[in-house]
């Protein structure tokens, strides 16, 4: 569980200190859902930038030019790769052969091994599996709706993801996540973080009369860009077994295939949820010890999130 936010500043409505301020505001409240790393995305001069850490957001101290109107954020729970490595941080930096871009997730991808060895993708010294996503964009060597979506149909796991290029387009890629978007149209700004209840409580601590916002709502499969202009524009991906870790259940997706690949994913499936009931202090014992008394994959995934085993 990790938190993306961030700010649209399209109309230039805060002064670089208010932006500021409103990043550190919205980055120490997104702490809820992770404090093992925080970083951010920006441009100055058409010139991508990352600043990220492996501290908690109320340890960050952020520094952006006056031009940075646009800000990426995250904030990290680790699952996968160690946070005191920087690189295995977000957001992650990628290039294509038009433009550099930032990518950062919310949520576990459990087939980035075998996309790896099935896409031919180059070997990395990132550990953290949100980075096959890179890759994937990387490979397709383009960035926009039809590339975000041929990635997003590959993955298998639970994701929301936040894409920023050189030119100032924010992508945003709605998986089974959450995601809260603002918009202060008449102000010029959009704001937004993973929950509407973080999001509401940065906003308060703020202490700005901004109005009521038009909340910008997604699906599970929407495709939002969102310019320097502020202007949005829209597309799809399919959600299907690919894209949902929550809603992804081993008879949905395997009903598809034969006895042997029914058995792979099967083992596959049990192996990730393993690796994550570690990062909750859980042992791969606990996880057999339930299975064996009658629990399903699923009572136990909904166990681990809700803290009760």
């Amino acid at each position: 569980m990790c938190c993306l936010y961030g700010v649209i500043d399209y109309k230039r409505h805060f002064t670089q200190k208010q932006r500021i301020g409103v990043l550190t505001i919205l980055s120490r409240a997104c702490e809820v859902r992770g404090d093992d790393a925080t970083g951010i995305a920006y441009n100055h001069g058409n010139k991508l930038s990352i600043y990220k850490r492996p501290v908690a957001a109320h340890r960050m101290r952020f520094e952006i030019p006056k031009s940075a109107t646009t800000v990426m954020g995250h904030t990290r729970l680790t699952t996968q790769g160690d946070e005191k490595f920087n690189y295995n941080n977000h957001p992650f930096y990628g290039k294509t052969s038009r433009e550099g871009f930032a990518l950062a997730h919310n949520g576990v991808l459990y087939n980035d091994t075998n996309l790896r060895k099935s896409e031919h993708l180059p070997h990395t010294h990132i550990e953290t599996d949100s980075y096959v996503a890179v890759q994937l964009i990387e490979k397709e060597n383009a960035l926009g709706f039809e590339s975000l979506k041929a990635m997003a149909e590959k993955l298998m796991g639970s994701f929301t993801m936040t894409v920023l290029d050189q030119w100032n387009n924010l992508y945003f890629i709605k998986g089974d996540n959450p995601m809260c978007i603002y918009h202060y149209p008449k102000l010029g700004f959009y704001l937004y973080a993973s929950t509407e209840e973080i999001l509401k409580d940065a906003i308060q601590k703020m202490q700005y009369c901004f109005g009521d916002p038009e909340q910008v709502v997604l699906r599970e499969g929407d495709l939002l860009k969102i310019d320097a202009k502020g202007n949005r524009s829209y597309s799809r991906f399919e959600p299907s077994f690919f894209g949902s870790y929550y809603s992804y259940r081993p008879i949905r997706y395997l009903s598809l295939t034969g006895p042997e690949k029914r058995q792979e994913y099967q083992q596959e499936y049990i192996a990730h949820l393993k690796r994550h009931a570690n990062f909750y202090g859980f042992t791969d014992e606990d996880v057999d010890t339930l299975l064996a008394n009658g629990y399903t994959t699923d009572d136990i995934e909904d166990l681990l999130y809700c803290g009760v085993i």
